[in-house]
């Protein structure tokens, strides 16, 4: 394929990609339809591209902007599309597409943030290391939590979502997230992505993307508590 093809074909696609909705992240494709959109993006048929690219998009700039930042996210995912619409043809099916395609944009990001001179591995964009998850002092010898987890209110979930405040606390604060942490967040709470294909897509060990979702489900249970005792955040 060539990839002067690209450039033309994504850009139309991508302005044209929808925001993402409930109805699509909870649509399904079965592995005969899947294989055979891959077999179509093989053979280079922009058609396939374009849905693609609909389908998936908004999600990988979420990603992107999660992990490089606002200002490096068109870059990363243009450069994605790039590799995708390169290597489709190397894809071995070992996976989903979706999540080949967030393991690409991850890499991006991550690559972005090595060539701007952030030389920060993923535990130190945390703020965090590994050990200081694992040293004991969170964990019983089980693996669990030492205490238990606050859990959600859910008597009217409806309700407190419907307030503006509270929405405004929520995204506020998942946009102070740091950034491993949020996209580990998106991918399991949001995407409903498994914990294996979180593993693969940020290449981090199952015990750090258990321990990034816990700890950004703890920082915002903390702000919803904080906001029914208070009313605000």
């Amino acid at each position: 394929m060539a990839s002067v093809k690209l450039l033309p074909v994504a850009q139309t696609a991508m302005r044209n990609s929808p925001q993402p909705t409930t109805s699509n992240r909870m649509s399904t494709t079965t592995s005969s339809d899947e294989s055979e959109l891959i077999a179509q993006l093989v053979r280079g048929d922009d058609h396939a591209f374009r849905q693609v690219i609909a389908l998936h998009h908004s999600l990988m700039l979420n990603i992107a902007r999660t992990i490089a930042g606002d200002v490096f996210a068109d870059d990363v995912v243009q450069e994605a599309w790039v590799s995708v619409y390169k290597n489709i043809a190397t894809f071995e099916q070992r996976s989903s597409l979706k999540t080949w395609l967030l393991t690409i944009v991850s890499n991006q990001a991550k690559a972005r943030l090595r060539k701007e001179s952030r030389q920060l591995s993923l535990e130190q964009l945390d703020g965090e290391t590994a050990g200081s998850y694992l040293d004991g002092g969170n964990f019983k010898a089980d693996g669990h939590w030492q205490l238990p987890i606050p859990q959600w209110n859910i008597e009217s979930p409806d309700a407190l979502l419907e307030e503006q405040q509270l929405q405004h606390c929520i995204n506020r604060t998942l946009n102070l997230l740091p950034p491993t942490q949020k996209a580990a967040f998106i991918l399991r709470d949001i995407e409903q992505q498994s914990f294996e294909d979180i593993c693969t897509i940020l290449a981090v060990s199952a015990a750090n993307v258990r321990v990034l979702v816990h700890r950004a489900r703890l920082t915002l249970m903390q702000v919803i508590d904080r906001y029914q005792e208070t009313g605000s955040c």
